[in-house]
């Protein structure tokens, strides 16, 4: 066995993939995933959308119009894209690349047509679907947000079915019922990842090493 281990050297981080239908609460989990697990570094994405109040350039995300991202799309820069809700959005590949050469883990927030492109390219990546805990709560959420007009929150709740409806391609699936309970949920998959025996081998080598030494 650990000549078998031996050969599968981990040479760069995870890739965390995450998605859910918008007012799921996808993006307060991984926020306060993101503080309890500082060393996994988020993507941030581009998008055509504006921004909602209090967003800003950079953090939330790359707003660019849409003639400027479907050039980038045509010079490749993008590792997935989709159009969600009528707006584009988009992954960097150099960024991810470059954030899990330096063996960062990376988390990635996207819709379920990213994530299966993800999937193709990088099969190894880890993927988690959030739930929510009934169609009520989806539509409640949503309506107490108060960023979206009466029209966009119901083209969300229609393509929320859409969405919901490709949650068994994911390696695991989340309800947000319980916020606490669903954020344990996911930061146990982290760190269960992080367990995998190739990544083991690989950080305790010189332990490992020592244990097999004869005396």
């Amino acid at each position: 066995m650990s000549s078998e281990l031996a050969g599968s050297v981990v040479t760069e981080g995870t890739l965390f993939v995450v998605a859910a239908p918008s007012g799921a609460g996808k993006s307060t989990l991984v926020n306060a995933l993101l503080e309890r697990e500082p060393a996994i570094s988020l993507s941030v994405s581009h998008t055509t959308r504006p921004p909602r109040q209090g967003e800003q350039y950079g953090r939330h995300y790359y707003f660019v119009e849409r003639p400027e991202f479907e050039r980038e799309i045509a010079d490749g820069i993008f590792l997935e894209h989709a159009e969600v809700h009528g707006n584009l959005y988009g992954t960097s590949r150099r960024t991810v690349q470059d954030l899990l050469a330096q063996q960062r883990d990376v988390l990635l927030e996207i819709d379920w047509q990213g994530a299966r492109q993800i999937r193709r390219s990088k099969s190894d990546c880890v993927s988690v679907f959030i739930l929510p805990p009934s169609r009520h709560e989806l539509e409640r959420r949503l309506r107490g947000r108060a960023s979206d007009s009466a029209e966009v929150i119901e083209r969300r709740l229609h393509n929320s079915r859409e969405e919901i409806s490709h949650a068994g391609e994911f390696d695991y699936i989340i309800v947000n019922d319980r916020f606490e309970d669903a954020l344990a949920d996911l930061q146990a998959i982290v760190r269960a990842v992080r367990q995998r025996a190739a990544l083991q081998w690989r950080r305790h080598e010189t332990l490992i090493a020592e244990l097999l030494a004869v005396d």
